[in-house]
C-alpha cells in the first residue's frame, strides 16, 4: 500500500511535518522515500525524526528509511536550509509505503 508521491514547496527553515506518527497506525513494515528535487546545490534540507537529525538531502539526494508508524513521537519533519526568500523554494517530494492490512480483518 502506499500513500502516493506526495510534494511540498519549503519556503521556510522551520520544520514541515511531512508524515505524521499515529498511535492508532498499524504495526506492520513502513518504508518513506523522500528527495530533494531542488536545481540549485546549495539547498538542502534537513530531515528528523522525533527532534533528532537523521540527514541532510542536497539537491537530488534521496533516502529510503524503515519507519515505525505507531511510535507518537517518530513524525518525519524536514526544514530548507540554507535558504533565503531570493533562493525560491525547495520542492521536496515523499511517500510512505507501507505492509497491507486486508489479512487483518477476519473474514
Amino acid at each position: 500500500q502506499s500513500t502516493g508521491l506526495n510534494r511540498v514547496h519549503l519556503r521556510s527553515t522551520t520544520n514541515k511535518t511531512l508524515i505524521a506518527a499515529n498511535a492508532e497506525g498499524n504495526d506492520l513494515a513502513a518504508k518513506v522515500y523522500l528527495i530533494n528535487k531542488a536545481t540549485d546545490s546549495t539547498l538542502y534540507v534537513t530531515v528528523t525524526i522525533n527532534a533528532q537529525t537523521v540527514g541532510k538531502l542536497y539537491a537530488g539526494d534521496w533516502m529510503f528509511i524503515p519507519w515505525s508508524q505507531t511510535d507518537t513521537a517518530a513524525s518525519i519533519k524536514v526544514a530548507a536550509t540554507n535558504w533565503t526568500s531570493s533562493t525560491g523554494d525547495i520542492p521536496v517530494e515523499y511517500a510512505l509505503f507501507h505492509e497491507d492490512t486486508d489479512y487483518l480483518t477476519d473474514a
